[in-house]
């Protein structure tokens, strides 16, 4: 808990943890240092800075911001974000745009037993739209334009990614978006739960090289007990149709290189613990299991199955926004690891 307080010293003083002079203003500026030690990026280091607003005593707190962040490995990666709830929470907006330069250093690639260190190249421009039509159900559209290039850092490494089918993709898509949210709070929840069904369909007329569509399922539920403590699960889903190699579902858990293990279809479960300690900290405990398939890959094989476990401790930056900036270890198996200190809880 002191390592965590020593890095969020600047924070306090630069979000406006303290009230004024009065006691009852706090300012709306978010300014967070991110730091990370994991197998995607190396150790990273960056910052985020937001700014927060409520448009009606009906909506949600919104947040525009910016966030950078380079790596030992000489990776770079920034992008601007929104994410606003307006009109008594009838409207819900996400923006982002973003791009970067990742450099890789894998020891076993897709499991092909050949070590590989690639650059991957990428910009993105990707959004979402949601109307609240009836009680918690919303529904909306999004899409996405990305430029997502792999290239290997030798002729030999380049000719390993040509054999696998990874190049990359580029391309637009657009989709549609059915959302449940009856959480009591986007970024703290203690109760509700919430659905999120969506795809998007990679097009052609839309600038896609190939034609292909993403299926996704999020299931998330909240439950309070004792002391204000909260047990969170999430069930989520991504299927791939017709999709080039690059474009497959990924394992998601915590301590995973983001893009090393894919599949056509990727399912997974998480069930984390948070546990109140007092009015601003608080501690969590989480574990989870992927499982790739799909084509080839049976989802009961060993080889195909991923764990994951970890622990987490969290301070509350802003009480009435209710946000908070999480210091995580995730381990997964072998020397799959990893070290997070970001803003809110993992889902």
């Amino acid at each position: 808990m002191r390592v965590l307080a020593l890095l969020l010293t600047f924070v306090m003083a630069s979000t406006g943890a303290r009230a004024n002079e009065r006691g009852d203003v706090q300012s709306p500026w978010l300014i967070l240092p991110t730091l990370s030690s994991n197998p995607k990026l190396g150790t990273s280091a960056g910052a985020l800075t937001a700014y927060l607003h409520r448009f009606d005593e009906d909506s949600r707190v919104s947040m525009f911001g910016l966030a950078a962040q380079y790596s030992s490995t000489g990776s770079l990666v920034a992008g601007a974000f929104a994410k606003t709830s307006s009109g008594r929470d009838h409207h819900r907006v996400v923006v982002f745009a973003g791009g970067g330069r990742i450099e890789n250093d894998y020891d076993d690639f897709l499991g092909s037993g050949v070590p590989l260190k690639t650059e991957d190249k990428l910009w993105a421009l990707a959004g979402r739209y949601l109307y609240r039509f009836r009680g918690p159900w919303f529904a909306g559209a999004q899409g996405s334009f990305t430029n997502y290039q792999i290239l290997g850092q030798s002729t030999l490494e380049d000719q390993v990614l040509t054999v696998l089918g990874l190049t990359g993709f580029q391309g637009g898509s657009l989709g549609v978006v059915l959302y449940r949210d009856s959480r009591d709070d986007d970024n703290m929840p203690t109760g509700g739960w919430l659905l999120n069904l969506n795809n998007l369909a990679y097009r052609d007329w839309l600038g896609a090289e190939d034609a292909f569509d993403v299926y996704r399922a999020d299931l998330r539920f909240f439950w309070e007990h004792g002391g204000g403590h909260v047990l969170a699960l999430r069930q989520n889903n991504q299927w791939t149709v017709d999709a080039p190699p690059a474009a497959y579902a990924p394992v998601t858990l915590r301590g995973y290189k983001f893009g090393q293990y894919l599949g056509q279809k990727m399912s997974s479960l998480e069930a984390e613990e948070r546990l109140r300690l007092g009015e601003r900290w608080t501690a969590t405990v989480f574990a989870g299991l992927a499982s790739l398939y799909g084509d080839q890959l049976e989802g009961t094989d060993p080889e195909n199955l991923y764990v994951n476990g970890g622990m987490g401790i969290q301070f509350i930056l802003k009480p009435e926004e209710k946000s908070l900036a999480a210091l995580e270890y995730a381990k997964g198996e072998g020397d799959n690891q990893g070290i997070y200190l970001r803003l809110g809880y993992a889902f």
